[in-house]
């Protein structure tokens, strides 16, 4: 189901969410070119479908962008990860397309996780689901003993 829609100052849909009710998680699409701002923007409202759809997991398909996102990393850091922890993040599968420069700028992100979620990086969409549904199984088995 989408949830929301993010279009730049062109009209351009720079992200769309969606909420996966079946396997309970959050669906990021990033597509172009993103500015800091609109890496701002876009990462509060998955942070706002993270709290109202109380999801542990979260899908971030950034196949479709265009260039790095560097200069958001610090803020994505020092703001956005220990809200979305606090939110109840736990799980993030961030598909890449390997021949792209917005690549190093998710392997940045990665070392900066560091043990407050676990995230890994994929170039397959399928795989990446799949690991989302293993860990989250496997987080409801922990907590169900």
């Amino acid at each position: 189901m989408k949830v929301q829609e993010l279009k730049s100052s062109t009209g351009k849909t720079f992200l769309t969410i969606h909420y996966d009710e079946k396997n309970q998680w959050i669906h990021n699409d990033w597509s172009g070119y993103v500015s800091p701002e609109y890496v701002m923007q876009g990462s509060l409202a998955v942070l706002d479908a993270i709290e109202k759809y109380r999801v542990a997991c979260g899908l971030n398909d950034n196949r479709h962008l265009v260039g790095r996102w560097d200069e958001s990393v610090d803020w994505i850091e020092q703001e956005w990860i220990p809200k979305a922890t606090a939110a109840g993040l736990r799980h993030y599968a961030h598909v890449v397309d390997a021949d792209t420069f917005a690549a190093a700028s998710s392997e940045d992100m990665l070392t900066r996780v560091q043990d407050r979620f676990q995230m890994r990086i994929f170039r397959d969409i399928d795989e990446a689901k799949e690991w989302l549904v293993a860990s989250h199984r496997e987080s409801s088995d922990n907590s169900a003993s």
